[in-house]
């Protein structure tokens, strides 16, 4: 199954088994100190503008969109945000809101066909936001989360994303326009995490064979040297048949790379010798 989703001008990104990673950057959002968060706060778009640039030159496919933050007028600023990012970036982009009125206005600026993130199984949030879904004909990451929580085990997760299928199929939306999110959480509280969040996408991808997708520094929480566990926990979910990765796409590339080249998707090693090409110019540029 393959999923499609296209910037504001146009540009086209395919998410599905047996093709290279897809790379969200998740760097637009308001949970770091810096001038993303100020920025938000003050209206000044100035720094999501510089950020958006920097994501896709680092090699992010979809950037990530994210406003919600206590003291942030989600329904103001995210429609500032979207417009910021559109105007220097023509990826695809996903929109990380449960505020309708936000999103909706969101949606109105033209932005191609984004991803609507995430999607949990509470009714309320359901009944919300998928008409805004619908009517605008976008894709849509299912969170295996209910207001019950994250399920332990990978059988209670199966059953929140069997319930949100249930209304997906209800409202019309196609089923090669949602990506599964099974969670990623911290294994520094959680040693069976990675195990059960793993099992878990085996699971959605042979039942109902959907394109999934992960937060890849969430089982770093809590660690040092967290690259080095991230990295080690995306080579292994793209073994187990990630289609899509949110990331900081400059410090993740090169693993998700050399993982697609050592599981077969990368024919010909011609991604991976790309990639090299350019970081060794921009090396003798005396670029990061």
């Amino acid at each position: 199954m393959k999923t499609y989703v296209r910037g504001p001008r146009g540009k086209e990104v395919v998410i599905g088994g047996g093709l290279p990673t897809v790379l969200l950057g998740e760097r637009i959002n308001p949970f770091a100190k810096g001038p993303v968060k100020e920025g938000m706060v003050a209206g000044n778009m100035e720094p999501i503008r510089r950020e958006a640039l920097s994501q896709v030159e680092a090699g992010a496919d979809i950037l990530i969109v994210s406003v919600a933050a206590f003291g942030i007028d989600e329904v103001r600023v995210l429609p500032l945000a979207m417009e910021a990012v559109m105007d220097v970036v023509d990826v695809p982009l996903c929109i990380e809101s449960r505020n309708p009125e936000a999103l909706e206005k969101a949606l109105r600026l033209g932005c191609g066909k984004p991803i609507v993130s995430s999607v949990t199984g509470e009714s309320r949030v359901l009944e919300a936001l998928l008409p805004l879904v619908k009517a605008h004909g976008t894709a849509l990451v299912a969170l295996a989360s209910d207001a019950s929580g994250i399920p332990r085990e990978p059988a209670g997760r199966m059953e929140v994303v069997r319930r949100i299928l249930e209304q997906t199929d209800a409202a019309g939306i196609p089923r090669e326009d949602i990506l599964v999110d099974c969670v990623a959480e911290a294994s520094a509280v959680n040693d069976k995490a990675v195990a059960v969040t793993l099992g878990s996408m085996e699971l959605v991808q042979a039942e109902w064979g959907l394109n999934v997708v992960l937060g890849a520094s969430n089982v770093s929480f809590g660690l040092p040297d967290r690259t080095t566990v991230n990295a080690a926990f995306l080579a292994l979910a793209i073994k187990a048949g990630l289609n899509a990765a949110i990331v900081n796409p400059a410090a993740m590339l090169p693993y998700a790379v050399a993982a697609d080249l050592l599981v077969g998707r990368d024919p010909r090693a011609r991604r991976f010798t790309t990639y090299y090409r350019k970081r060794k110019a921009r090396e003798q540029r005396g670029q990061p």
